[in-house]
């Protein structure tokens, strides 16, 4: 009798397992941004690979992706795009290079904001990222629904850096009109100590560059370079994800970390505040990582929401 019992308990135990195990994950993604976006998905070797690859997502819109639970790749925002005269698909930011919507095994063409993950990796954890490590080309945010163990934090890039993209960096929209990229350092000079190979291939050698310290200054969560995993690489387990694009303020406390989520730095770096249309032509390094320490509190609050307002109604 109890070895029977024992039998089956085990048998229980091992189907419970086994369904737990391939439970998927959902990812909503959700366009906040007033112009329409086209999400694109890669995924990883020797991974799942996910019923879309691409599609296209209005203002105010969203839609939601099942992901298988090992799953392994990234996700990224396309702009401005359309057919070109060979009735092939392009987009100025972020294109794949599959000329259709669905992106088929392409990447993304840097300058792209990046989310990256790996699911039910390494003791059952999630481990996710917002990356500039290929540059930037749009505001996005990751909220963790669900989930437990790890730190579950949130973390992206929330700031509109493509004004305020160091010139040399900067990548101009098709027939003027501004900044549709900020490229990386590596991508923009390929010079390997930006790159973090050859004799700068180890995290002893490579360090952080002006450059990349100038993402990691306005996005303090997101990786500014290869070797930026402490404070830029986030776990959780059996969590759904919100990627969202353009994200709103919500509330002051919840952009601007003031909400304990365990996370050793903040979403926004409270000491860069920038007005894009007041650069729209690019701007120099210098000046660009600080506001004046003696600016009010109220004034400061007031910066934030004129930021908010601009970036919505871009």
């Amino acid at each position: 009798m109890d070895r029977r019992h024992l039998s089956s308990t085990f048998v229980l135990l091992l189907f419970i397992s086994f369904f737990s195990e391939v439970n998927p994950a959902s990812f909503k993604i959700v366009n906040k941004c007033r112009h329409t976006i086209w999400p694109g998905f890669l995924s990883g070797a020797n991974t799942a690979h996910l019923t879309t690859t691409g599609f296209v997502l209005k203002p105010g819109k969203s839609r939601t992706v099942t992901i298988p639970k090992s799953w392994s790749g990234r996700l990224w925002g396309r702009t401005l795009c359309g057919v070109d005269s060979s009735r092939k698909f392009v987009c100025q930011s972020g294109d794949c290079g599959s000329g259709q919507i669905e992106c088929s095994g392409n990447g993304a063409k840097p300058p792209a904001t990046l989310a990256e993950f790996t699911l039910n990796g390494a003791g059952g954890l999630d481990f996710y990222d917002v990356s500039l490590v290929d540059g930037y080309n749009l505001p996005m945010l990751i909220v963790v629904k669900g989930g437990k163990g790890g730190n579950c934090s949130a973390t992206g890039c929330l700031l509109d850096l493509n004004g305020a993209c160091p010139s040399e960096l900067r990548v101009a929209r098709q027939n003027g009109g501004g900044g549709v990229g900020c490229r990386s350092a590596c991508e923009a000079f390929g010079d390997p100590e930006y790159c973090c190979s050859g004799p700068f291939g180890t995290p002893n050698v490579c360090r952080p560059s002006r450059y990349s310290l100038f993402f990691k200054h306005a996005c303090p969560r997101a990786y500014s370079y290869a070797y930026d995993d402490t404070t830029s690489t986030y776990t959780c387990a059996g969590a759904d994800y919100v990627i969202m694009f353009c994200p709103p303020p919500y509330t002051s406390q919840k952009v601007f970390g003031a909400r304990k989520d365990g996370a050793l730095l903040p979403l926004v770096n409270k000491s860069m505040i920038y007005i894009s249309s007041l650069h729209a032509n690019g701007a120099s390094l210098s000046g660009l990582l600080q506001l004046q320490s003696t600016v009010p509190a109220a004034s400061f609050t007031m910066a934030i929401f004129l930021f908010w307002q601009l970036i919505l109604t871009l």
